[in-house]
């Protein structure tokens, strides 16, 4: 099950991608300026986060198999429909419609995994399940690319999608997971959900992300752009570099990450968090770096450092979020989380960036992003510190 879900999430994460590989020959085709350019990442973030805590809900409550299943026809289908989008407007609506499908499968898939996995393997299960967004991510960005310059970004829309309408229906010969640690407990109430926010530690993670997430969204959305104007690359140049990223710094992040988490983890509760604070507090001046220096080559050597360094709080932080929480409340804490990074996150981060841009340049915008980590930073060293305690002596929420 965990390399389905895993192989899965790789074509969530490659859907995902591919709007920002094409976007430059979209704005062109269909005549969108920035800021609307910036508003198409926000048709899809409006769908998965707003309709995430009602999949966390049913995802505590209901068979999640078939949850998941009809998620990956969704955003398939949403993905595949972009393709055939004659306007703005109606792009907008379908890139809504991905992320509503998305949505399901990101909230309801990581509680799978944790009710099959304990201790540190929970940590490593869910890190192999997230290498698939670099691996995805960088699929999107080539795959996307490579077939825009040759063919249309509508066609790159098409290929992409197709495949999940078929591959949604993978996990329903599987028995569903049992419920782990919460088998005899009653089902969830919304009140249960919402004294998430009275949790500490499970707010400090929360937060974090989400200003991790405004940066690294915006990242995302405008990276393959930005190179494309600031430095003159091709757009299928710009995006093989952006897929060799996503692969190389992404896979050696997310591995290296946690499995760097697991051993810190072993001598002290706090290792998952101070992981986190640490590797983001050091991308802070790489990032800098990296969209302000005019030599191409050192410019792409130093985002590449970025990334890694992002990419190495990819599974602890989400391993964080679940184990904050009561194991009953599990996909409610992912949907809770989603829908706080997204509409405080990266809702905003490719609108704000698109905005700038039209009144000044792409360069002066992108360098809004790195602002963002300093908070992500300080609110992750923040919660190390107060998880230096035993966690039986820490302020616990009710299951």
């Amino acid at each position: 099950m965990l390399f389905i879900l895993t192989g899965l999430n790789l074509f969530n994460y490659l859907d995902r991608s591919v709007l920002s590989a094409v976007l430059p020959s979209l704005q062109k085709d269909l005549g969108l300026d920035d800021s609307q350019g910036g508003t198409l990442g926000t048709a899809f973030m409006l769908g998965y986060f707003l309709t995430s805590p009602f999949f966390g809900f049913l995802g505590d409550r209901m068979p999640r198999k078939w949850l998941v299943a009809l998620g990956i026809f969704v955003w398939s289908l949403g993905t595949v429909f972009s393709g055939v989008a004659n306007g703005f407007w109606n792009l907008v609506w379908f890139r809504v419609l991905v992320g509503v499908g998305e949505a399901s499968y990101a909230t309801i898939s990581p509680s799978l995994i944790a009710d099959k996995f304990f201790g540190t393997r929970r940590n490593t299960a869910l890190t192999i399940f997230y290498v698939a967004i670099p691996v995805g991510a960088a699929l999107g960005f080539v795959i996307g690319g490579q077939i825009a310059a040759h063919w249309s970004w509508r066609h790159a829309f098409v290929w992409a999608g197709a495949p999940g309408l078929l591959l949604s229906l993978l996990l329903l010969p599987f028995a569903d997971t049992p419920r782990a640690e919460a088998q005899d407990k009653a089902k969830p109430t919304v009140r249960d959900a919402l004294r998430l926010f009275s949790s500490p530690n499970y707010m400090l993670v929360v937060l974090g992300y989400t200003a991790y997430t405004f940066a690294l969204g915006g990242f995302q959305h405008w990276g393959q752009s930005f190179f494309v104007r600031e430095h003159g690359l091709t757009l299928d140049r710009a995006g093989n570099f952006f897929g060799l990223t996503m692969v190389g710094a992404g896979l050696a992040g997310t591995f290296l990450g946690g499995l760097a988490a697991s051993a810190w983890r072993q001598r002290t509760p706090a290792g998952y968090a101070w992981l986190l604070g640490w590797s983001v507090a050091a991308a802070v001046p790489c990032a800098f770096l990296a969209l302000t220096n005019r030599t191409t080559p050192l410019a792409m050597a130093l985002l590449s450092l970025t990334m890694f360094l992002l990419f190495l709080s990819m599974g602890p932080v989400n391993t964080l979020i679940l184990e904050t929480a009561p194991a009953t409340l599990r996909a409610s804490a992912m949907a809770v989380s989603i829908f706080m990074i997204h509409l405080f996150g990266d809702l905003w981060s490719p609108k704000i960036v698109g905005a700038i841009s039209k009144h000044s340049s792409l360069g002066k915008g992108v360098l809004v992003l790195p602002l963002a980590l300093i908070p992500a930073a300080l609110l992750w060293l923040g919660l190390a510190l107060r998880m230096r305690q035993p966690a039986e002596r820490q302020p616990q929420i009710a299951p």
